[in-house]
């Protein structure tokens, strides 16, 4: 990079420039004048328009970079869920109020227009959007970072309803095109795979890799701006193209699907997030999206990133990769045949390095989420890759057996590769070995990791084993999806909790400010009018604009226990019908349900049914004069969680205590003052510790009960049995009264489900969750202790800022300094 070159002009920041930029972008951009502009026209020269401003900073950053070399934070993920970009690029570049003005001035309106993006398909649940308020809050705090994923063609998939029942269908996000990305054809890599090794004389360690067919990667850049101040880090996603896309003589000989046939088998690879694994083909293509990204990043950083000649000995000096979970750990072995086979470097050597480069987080405590890869897959897809985690399983098992000599058992269940029920390499184990620092993501989270999920790796290396609890970003889940809730905040303690969550404490005392109340309320109650008018318009869906809240929103599993949920409404409805509740007893309740289910999970897709069944039921029956009301609108996604959490009362977190590592969306419901129902599970434990046992509805097991009842034999149907309201709500689901008398399908699974496996102990804890659902119901009747209870919730958890976890983790983990910005 040449220091003499003059950095980029900055355009001003005024409504005369910003007229002139937008203008010239629908013009010269998008070819059309203002007459003419389509809604998606002035969407994509608005866009642009903003992107001109962020490019300035962007480009001063990556200079500002190259000149400092300081340590870059890599985060490696199969998932950014970023959400809408315009408004928060408005935002994060002070541009908001120029931009309304501009427009206004030529008879626009800016949210009409906001209303046009189409949020990017790059993530589906908690993973990605943990990833993208990460990037967030390491951009705001001036920390150089890079993010690395996939570009998916299409986001996992679009979610309809038909006759309840879930249908996927393509989300094509990309169809109109996306004006936040700038592709660099020039800095592509190419990856290769398949194929056989062989030996290298005299080479220690190293083995020459002769592969069978290798994909083009071509990265996107994304800029990932700073809250006003000037950093604007890089987001680099990588779509694979076929190295050779078109044979001209074969589609001249007329066989034209044979002609792009390399180019459609590689572009598969970056084509859909997640594709189905329950086949032999979907596990292949996910280990080949797994591979292709993270062996594009790490080339890229060490040939586009580092400057020329750079002394790799000191690469951790410069880098730590973080593996957001185990779908990146197979960067640990291609970062060794790197150094191995292409610089020449000992075994040793190499491994010393890499053992200082990578830190793991995982995100989960259900054993079947820690992926291992069978080593007949493995082996035939990346062959040099299972030589080295061969290699580095040898030389762990020598740690081992040399701390704990004689125990053959503990040798067996440490080990890298499992041996049953078929030969897998395990790539939690993988990343641990290679780690030097292992995080769970919530305190209880973290204990467990450690007691139980790793427990013989934290028995060895108890030094490489921390906390990282998760947090969200303030900007876009409060400041920008709550700007009545915001307002009021600024207006009471000024701007600085934006970027100082824990500032949020100070609104304390307003709790027990009547007038603060009810100006508190009044921002709640317009977040529900507005909630009622985007689902009239999204989905044709019917809510009461005043009744309580209460909200599920979560990705369909059966240890997130929707279905205990489902059992509450019945139960309640059940109650109302049989005559033992009085339907004026019975606070008005709009049921709010919002989840995907993987499409080869046939329980989950089930229970959306029911849901969905048991909703039409409810809503058709006229008896129940609208005081319950059950809506499950498809398509979940960060565009309708900007609307509903702000409108919620009651926050559902309802896991089995142990199974739930963290949880975010816990934090967002509680950050916009609703009040949580939930167990002692994830980070629940720290919001109930934080807001107080009074301001949340704990109910259920604690993680040591359940691990007993479970021990000791746990009987669901002794449960059923035993509790008539219990009994009642599932012989009325069993029934068919929800169903058109279908007693079969869906409805017998679940019953039988519940009844005799019940892996998640809903039965276990429903007594105690519909007790403290009554409990829920009463404390609703005082508007103004609810209101207080709900303002202590807001003040008590700055704490799960990603501004506080990032600093977490540069304090405990990366040893990253942040780098301020000349803005």
């Amino acid at each position: 990079m040449n220091p003499n070159t003059p950095p980029v002009a900055a355009p001003e920041i005024t409504v005369e420039s910003f007229t002139r930029a937008f203008l010239r972008e629908l013009n010269f951009g998008q070819g059309v004048d203002l007459d003419r502009a389509s809604a998606n026209d002035k969407y994509l020269a608005l866009s642009r328009a903003v992107r001109h401003y962020l490019t300035t900073r962007w480009l001063e950053t990556l200079r500002n970079q190259y000149r400092d070399q300081a340590k870059v934070v890599a985060y490696l993920s199969a998932e950014f869920l970023l959400g809408p970009q315009l408004e928060n690029a408005l935002l994060a570049s002070k541009l908001d109020e120029v931009a309304r003005e501009s427009l206004a001035n030529l008879g626009l309106d800016l949210d009409e227009i906001r209303a046009v993006e189409v949020e990017p398909g790059l993530g589906n649940g908690g993973l990605g959007r943990l990833a993208a308020c990460f990037i967030d809050s390491l951009a705001t705090l001036n920390v150089p970072s890079i993010g690395y994923g996939i570009r998916y063609e299409y986001g996992i998939f679009k979610q309809t309803f038909v006759d309840g029942k879930q249908v996927e269908t393509p989300d094509n996000w990309l169809r109109l095109g996306s004006p936040w990305e700038i592709p660099h054809p020039e800095n592509a890599v190419e990856v290769t795979f398949g194929g056989r090794t062989e030996a290298v004389e005299g080479a220690d360690g190293a083995r020459r890799w002769i592969p069978d067919w290798r994909v083009t990667a071509l990265p996107y850049n994304y800029m990932v701006p700073g809250y006003h101040n000037g950093r604007v880090n890089t987001l680099r996603l990588w779509s694979a193209k076929a190295t050779h896309e078109f044979d001209l003589q074969i589609f001249n000989a007329g066989d034209y699907a044979e002609a792009v046939r390399a180019r459609t088998f590689a572009e598969n690879i970056s084509k859909v997030l997640y594709p189905e694994d329950s086949t032999p083909q979907g596990k292949e293509l996910r280990l080949q999206q797994q591979y292709f990204f993270v062996a594009a990043s790490l080339r890229d950083f060490l040939e586009n990133v580092l400057p020329d000649g750079y002394d790799l000995t000191k690469l951790p000096d410069r880098i730590t990769w973080q593996l957001n979970d185990t779908h990146p750990v197979i960067a640990v072995p291609e970062l060794m045949r790197l150094l191995i086979d292409e610089k020449g470097w000992t075994w040793d050597d190499a491994w010393a390095v890499t053992q200082k480069c990578f830190a793991y987080t995982c995100h989960t405590l259900l054993p079947e989420a820690l992926e291992v890869w069978s080593v007949d897959l493995l082996g035939r897809l990346l062959p040099r890759h299972l030589e080295i985690i061969y290699r580095i399983n040898e030389e762990f098992l020598e740690v081992v057996r040399e701390a704990y000599p004689g125990d053959e058992l503990r040798v067996r269940r440490m080990s890298i590769v499992a041996e049953q029920p078929e030969r897998a390499i395990r790539m939690a184990h993988l990343a641990t070995v290679a780690g030097f620092k292992v995080n769970g993501v919530a305190e209880l989270h973290s204990q467990l990791l450690a007691e139980k999920v790793l427990h013989d790796f934290a028995e060895l290396w108890p030094e490489k084993f921390t906390n990282v609890t998760n947090g969200v970003t303030p900007r876009r889940f409060v400041r920008m999806a709550n700007p009545g809730l915001s307002g009021l905040i600024t207006e009471a303690i000024g701007d600085g909790w934006v970027t100082d969550l824990s500032q949020l404490s100070r609104l304390e005392p307003l709790a027990e400010d009547p007038e603060f109340r009810r100006r508190f309320r009044e921002v709640k109650g317009a977040n529900k009018r507005r909630l009622a008018e985007v689902l009239a318009a999204r989905d044709g869906l019917e809510i009461a604009g005043d009744a309580m809240v209460d909200a599920m929103v979560k990705r369909l599993h059966e240890y997130k226990r929707q279905s205990l949920k489902l059992l509450h409404i019945v139960s309640m409805y059940e109650g109302v019908k049989s005559g033992r509740t009085p339907l004026e007893s019975i606070t008005p309740r709009t049921f709010v349900f919002g989840a995907k289910a993987a499409p080869g999970y046939v329980r989950a897709k089930e229970t959306i049914a029911l849901i969905n069944a048991v909703g039409r039921t409810i809503n058709e029956d006229a008896s129940l004069e609208g005081r319950l009301k059950v809506v499950f609108p498809p398509n979940y996604n960060v565009t309708l969680a900007e609307v509903l959490i702000p409108a919620a009362d009651l926050s559902e977190q309802i896991s089995l205590a142990g199974k739930e590592a963290s949880g975010t969306g816990n934090m967002k419901f509680a950050l916009n003052g609703a009040l949580t129902i939930g167990t002692d599970d994830g980070a629940n434990v720290e919001i109930r510790q934080l807001v107080g046992d009074d301001n949340f509805f704990l109910f259920g097991m604690t993680e040591p009960e359940a691990a007993d009842l479970q021990a000791k034999g746990y009987d669901p149907g002794a449960y059923y049995e035993s509790d008539p309201e219990l009994k009642a709500a599932l012989d009325l689901l069993a029934s068919g009264a929800f169903t058109g008398g279908d007693k079969g399908g869906a409805v017998a699974s679940l019953f039988a489900s519940l009844t005799e496996r019940d892996r998640f102990m809903a039965l276990a804890d429903f007594r105690s969750y519909v007790d403290a659902q009554a409990t829920v119901e009463e404390a609703y009747q005082d508007h103004e202790e609810w209101s207080r209870k709900a303002i202590l919730n807001v003040a008590r958890t700055g704490f799960f800022s990603s501004d506080r976890s990032i600093q977490d983790y540069l304090d405990r983990i990366w040893r990253a300094e942040p780098v301020t910005q000349n803005h």
